[in-house]
């Protein structure tokens, strides 16, 4: 193709997504080669090359710098100058068509070295002398789209054929991934070709072995492992992270930070550590690595002090077996049973959440306590007393008398609310059954007049079908409960457990349903020098709730904290478990 008389002033827009492509030989440099050489034979005069290192194939498309290049009049540009479309978007003709038109818009041309986008737009009113939008086209349009979906699907072609390679090998024992910090990747020939395996990387190795020795040892917290990994001069590993079109230009680095407590956990339940790959890609089942851990089986099991545990056979095959952390130690901080109302009393000095622990005394003997020592005080009360001061003060609770009569109101209204809620699903049961009663008179009388076996076949399981149902319907009509039997039950039940409120409470065998209960008497947070009643107090006493009031052991020395407070609703807020 002779150049064009006039020559055009272009920009070359090159891309590379990986370092994979310029080893493949579509890097930066090959493809300015290119583009230079096509542009000469062809007239262009090159002012501007964009390079950029980055997929194509996501939302947001790398060639969009290169279009808002464009926009720049001053620059002149006339063409931007690509190697083939899958370097201008991976992500199909949905993406293509888009981009190209904003150039099109402003009247620049894009133009590929392999000749597939068309240069020439026909106009189907021209024999008229009028334009529109729709009569213009490109008659390769169409090749171009295709071109740019080929594009796509030989990009999902590569990631799967990829993917699934490190899926296999990863299944295999060998390491598909950056290694983990310790470790170094290796290339070593095997059966199965060139593959990577791990091995220890000593500037890093001596401090996870460190780390799995002192846990293993269990004579330290994880604070003091971290603080003596910091002591020996450990940094997690830094990475650079550079700029996406400049690959030369380093925006900024990340890691080189010290161990923390938080981490030390996370560093020694890697199964990787002991040679064992166990990851989604394994569909976390454990896997014999193709190489030897910086520590022993023995010692990753002792340094994870008995909640991982691995066994390994004589065979290679691999168990992974771990301690379920019991409900009272996982949620100690608010749910620890052996001290219920830390969430509920707070301390007396500064009314902040209490802590609960037992101490060691010098007979060796365990004393439990309630205790605080925020804000530099320190607050300390036995649990046995505590508890007896928490038992006295329920003694002295009690629901107001003017308001029983409303919450047995309450009650009795949200039951009669409850016996129509039921009575309505009886029956939509009812209706329901009725209709498949007459599907099953439906089918039979169809089935009189059939004389296939299949056909008579199909409608017999059928019928076998929706007597189930029939049955399982009957069988929820039947176990529905007779609430009017049980109506003057509960109220009677509901009237005793208002008029003895404090030996109910007391009554509960579970600490925390009594520590909840206890809690939700008090408008807010009590001090634990508010309950005790029996010491002399500097502060008011304890707000309860509109609807209880203290007995006269606590009045008699406080006066009724809400008897000047405004009567509630009637509890209509009040619904019992269904």
């Amino acid at each position: 193709m002779l150049p064009s008389y006039e020559p055009r002033i272009g920009l070359l827009a090159i891309r590379v997504s990986s370092d994979k492509q310029g080893l493949d030989g579509d890097s930066p440099e090959a493809q300015r080669e290119q583009g230079e050489s096509y542009a000469k034979a062809h007239n262009i005069v090159i002012i501007d090359t964009i390079i950029l290192m980055e997929s194509a194939s996501h939302e947001f498309q790398p060639m969009q710098k290169v279009i808002d290049a464009c926009k720049d009049k001053g620059k002149g540009i006339q063409v931007v100058l690509i190697k083939s479309i899958d370097r201008f978007t991976r992500g199909g003709g949905d993406y293509y068509s888009p981009l190209k038109k904003q150039l099109t818009t402003m009247g620049i041309a894009l133009e590929d070295m392999y000749g597939v986008i068309g240069k020439s737009q026909i106009n189907t009113l021209e024999h008229v002398g009028f334009k529109y939008y729709w009569s213009e086209f490109n008659p390769t349009q169409k090749s171009e789209y295709l071109e740019a979906e080929r594009a796509k699907d030989e990009m999902r072609d590569i990631m799967s054929r990829m993917i699934g390679a490190e899926i296999r090998y990863t299944q295999l024992g060998y390491w598909m991934r950056q290694p983990l910090y310790g470790f170094r990747s290796k290339s070593v020939d095997t059966r199965n070709g060139k593959r990577l395996i791990l091995k220890p990387r000593k500037d890093e190795a001596i401090y996870i072995e460190k780390l799995f020795e002192m846990r293993a040892s269990h004579m330290y917290t994880n604070k003091q492992i971290a603080d003596e990994l910091n002591s020996m001069g450990f940094k997690t590993r830094t990475t650079l992270v550079r700029d996406k079109y400049d690959r030369t230009k380093v925006r900024r680095t990340l890691g080189g930070k010290k161990m923390t407590a938080k981490m030390i956990d996370r560093y020694a339940s890697k199964l990787t550590y002991c040679g064992i790959i166990c990851e989604k890609w394994t569909y976390d089942k454990p896997v014999k690595a193709q190489f030897d851990g910086i520590v022993s089986v023995d010692l990753f099991n002792e340094a994870n002090r008995g909640r991982i545990h691995v066994e390994v056979s004589s065979t290679n095959e691999i168990t992974i077996k771990t301690k379920e952390v019991p409900d009272h130690l996982k949620f100690k901080k608010e749910y620890n049973p052996e001290y219920p109302y830390k969430q509920v009393v707070g301390c007396s000095t500064c009314g902040q959440q209490l802590l609960g622990s037992a101490s060691k005394g010098k007979m060796g003997t365990y004393y439990p306590a309630y205790h605080c020592s925020n804000h530099g005080h320190y607050f300390r009360v036995n649990k046995p007393q505590f508890d007896e001061t928490i038992e006295s003060f329920i003694r002295t609770i009690t629901i107001k008398p003017e308001y029983i009569d409303s919450v047995i109101y309450a009650i009795a209204q949200l039951w009669r609310d409850r016996q129509a809620d039921q009575f309505e699903a009886n029956q939509r049961r009812l209706e329901h059954r009725e209709s498949l009663e007459g599907q099953i008179r439906s089918t039979v009388d169809r089935m009189r007049v059939l004389s296939s076996e299949s056909a008579l076949k199909f409608l017999e399981e059928d019928i076998v079908s929706v007597e189930k149902e029939l049955a399982q319907l009957d069988i929820e009509i039947a176990k529905q409960p007779d609430l009017d039997a049980e109506f003057e039950v509960v109220l009677m039940y509901a009237k005793y457990i208002m008029e003895h409120l404090s030996e109910m409470l007391l009554g509960l065998s579970n600490p925390l349903k009594r520590a909840t209960y206890f809690g939700a008497i008090f408008n807010k947070k009590p001090t634990y020098a508010e309950i005790d009643y029996r010491t002399q107090l500097k502060s008011s006493p304890p707000e309860v709730s509109e609807l209880f009031k203290l007995k006269s052991a606590f009045l008699s020395t406080y006066g009724d904290p809400a008897e000047n407070r405004t009567p509630i609703a009637r509890m209509r807020t009040w619904r019992p478990n269904r």
